[in-house]
């Protein structure tokens, strides 16, 4: 039991307090070939893709892995349907194929195929020019895995979703894409890449990078926790921070190659029962379209596209974000939602190529990566679904730095940590439930949230039962869960647990704010918190709820903005970039 216990705590896939500080050490002490700043999916996929390579990598994150976009979005692995209309088939074509490898492949264990119904409103044309997109997003990029369109009659699209006025549709179309949680899937790709020995770091922020002759030779880095500055030397730097590409490209002392645009997205998200449906739906509207997403005993609605040139670290939704999403969806609904429904929302920002177009939603969805310095590879744009294809090119941008010629990507053949295993266990889910004391109902659950993984999750409740039971105020949610994140996970604050690890911050009216104390005690236990430490950490982050639901009453991008910013930082050593 002790040697087992030993070689779980040296895991390096086990992002804990030990690892973090023997972390600390190598970055300062190895000479790495690849240093990867920005802990997104991107920066995540890069780290993984370089490891599996077999490249000496470093990952450093200022805040918390997917604490930026990668936690804020839709929620889909997708073609992107309204793509095929813009003619951009080979975008379509690369994102459907991604699709088809996390299904089968990469993360079975977390990307779960999920229905949308299309009303149609228009007779005669619409069926059939609908059809033909959906025949070629049905057999693009070698889908497989989901199934094929059904075609409905206004009664057959009713009884699937009786939620919708009779008049909102004369018809419809069914189709599938698939979704998952972005935030433990980023976190999940980030622990995979430290499994294959990439040292991953959060509360790590760049200050400064360090130059041989002329070229970029590493990095200086800062621990936001305790204030200590280290250098980290590398062949070569990728910069993979989104939206914060042109803050850091202006830190290097170096002009980029591009320009990157936030675009602010903005979902809420409402209980189940609130629209009667079986299925998602998919609305066009006079922009873009707005999807009704299926989410676990919720739906989220979404999204919004507007310019943002505030805050990139706490983008604000605004009443007006909330109305025009409720306005749009309610064109459809016979019982309209209304603000009282709303139990979560939550604001993104795209990192967009900026192009001719001043409108948000006609910048480029594709991505871009360059050698902006000897050293230095930039890469920003894409979509989340098609990180993995961005990842290996920015690996193969960065090659002509580093010493030797770098493998070929094998991404496409690796499973993130527990995918192995994982359809054996849904089998044994009975079985594993009895052994635990849980119902079958709540293994699945955390089968789809852990994958194989899920044996080190209960383990944490050998001899202490009372961590096999739900959080009070979060029942959807086991105490061994928190405990995992702070241990495993690599969560430092309590905002990294309720807005990340668990996604209690936008699933429960409180948002979080109600068993805000239980879980900072049960973080606390791990990370080694004093009374003070957790009181601190719970008045935090029921500032930043506050902070969050007032900004979201205001009329402005502005004045939601000052509130929300005005908000304290769990992380606030940060060091914010001078323009």
């Amino acid at each position: 039991m002790a040697s087992s216990q030993r070689e779980a705590e040296n895991s390096p896939a086990r992002l804990g307090p030990l690892k973090r500080e023997e972390s600390w050490q190598r970055l300062g002490e190895d000479k790495f070939d690849l240093v990867v700043i920005g802990g997104g999916v991107v920066g995540a996929g890069t780290a993984l893709d370089a490891a599996t390579r077999g490249l000496r990598v470093a990952l450093v994150e200022a805040r918390d892995l997917a604490s930026g976009t990668s936690s804020r979005s839709s929620k889909l692995f997708h073609g992107g349907l309204r793509y095929l209309e813009q003619l951009e088939f080979g975008l379509v074509r690369e994102a459907l194929r991604e699709r088809e490898l996390m299904l089968t492949t990469i993360a079975p264990h977390l990307v779960k195929p999920v229905s949308f119904l299309y009303p149609l409103t228009h007779r005669v044309w619409e069926r059939p020019y609908t059809a033909a997109g959906l025949l070629m997003y049905d057999t693009m990029g070698g889908a497989r895995s989901v199934p094929g369109q059904k075609h409905l009659s206004r009664a057959g699209a009713l009884r699937m979703v009786p939620a919708l006025k009779r008049s909102a549709l004369i018809g419809g179309i069914r189709y599938y894409d698939a979704q998952a949680d972005d935030a433990r899937h980023t976190m999940t790709v980030a622990r995979t890449a430290a499994h294959y020995g990439a040292v991953v770091r959060t509360s790590t922020q760049v200050v400064g990078f360090l130059r041989e002759a002329d070229r970029i030779s590493g990095v200086r880095v800062r621990d936001v926790e305790d204030g200590r500055e280290t250098e980290i030397h590398a062949s070569a730097v990728v910069n993979c921070t989104g939206v914060w590409t042109d803050e850091l490209q202006r830190l290097s002392g170096g002009r980029g190659r591009f320009r990157v645009r936030a675009s602010k997205g903005v979902h809420i998200v409402v209980p189940r029962d609130r629209i009667v449906s079986e299925s998602g739906m998919i609305l066009r509207t006079e922009k873009s379209v707005l999807f009704v997403i299926p989410w676990r005993n919720h739906w989220i609605v979404g999204t919004t596209d507007t310019d943002w040139n505030l805050d990139l670290a706490h983008p604000a939704a605004t009443k007006h974000d909330i109305d025009y999403l409720l306005e749009h969806v309610n064109t459809v609904l016979a019982t309209p939602l209304t603000h009282d429904d709303i139990e979560g929302v939550y604001a993104g920002l795209r990192p967009l190529l900026a192009g001719e177009s001043e409108e948000t939603s006609k910048l480029s969805r594709e991505h871009a990566v360059a050698r902006v310095a000897p050293g230095l590879v930039a890469i920003a744009g894409g979509k989340y679904t098609t990180y993995r294809v961005m990842a290996a090119d920015a690996v193969d941008a960065a090659a002509v730095d580093l010493p030797g010629r770098p493998q070929s990507s094998i991404t496409d053949k690796v499973p993130l940590l527990g995918a192995d295993g994982y359809h054996a266990l849904v089998n044994q889910a009975d079985h594993l439930a009895g052994e635990h004391g849980l119902h079958p109902y709540r293994v699945r659950h955390l089968l789809d949230r852990y994958g194989s993984m899920v044996h080190e999750v209960l383990a944490l409740g050998e001899g202490r039962p009372e961590l096999l039971k739900p959080l009070e105020h979060a029942p959807d949610y086991l105490g061994v869960e928190v405990v995992y994140a702070a241990s495993h996970e690599g969560a430092l604050h309590l905002e990294d647990v309720l807005a990340r690890r668990t996604r209690i911050s936008i699933e429960y009216a409180h948002r979080g704010v109600d068993c805000a104390a239980q879980v900072a005690t049960l973080v606390g236990e791990v990370l080694g918190w004093s009374k003070d430490e957790e009181k601190r950490e719970v008045e935090v982050y029921k500032a930043r709820v506050d902070a969050e639901r007032e900004s979201q009453s205001q009329p402005s991008d502005e004045a939601a903005d000052a509130l929300r910013s005005a908000a304290p930082e769990a992380r606030s050593g940060i060091i914010e970039p001078v323009s």
